[in-house]
């Protein structure tokens, strides 16, 4: 499935980076480029659909096999993309 939309810059934070311990970061931006929300609850999937028709931000969250979990946000204009930790934000 090709991305629904335009990730800009990616960039990710330390933390998501020493979480990640050398595993490949792109298999996630991946799934969020196509519109697959991850780990996210109804109410949040059905915002994230809004967002993508009316051009707002877009979050997906990802649990890794580690157990532990990442975040990916779009910015609303889709001109950067960053992984990061929940505690992060």
């Amino acid at each position: 499935m090709p991305p629904q939309f335009s990730l800009g810059h990616v960039v990710a934070t330390p933390g998501a980076l020493e979480l990640l311990q050398g595993e490949s970061i792109w298999p996630y931006i991946a799934r969020h480029a196509r519109g697959d929300w991850g780990d996210l609850g109804h109410a949040d999937i059905k915002e994230n659909e809004l967002s993508l028709k009316h051009g707002y931000r877009l979050l997906s969250a990802y649990n890794l096999p580690s157990g532990e979990r990442i975040w990916i946000n779009t910015e609303a204009d889709r001109s950067s993309t960053c992984v990061l930790l929940p505690e992060e934000y």
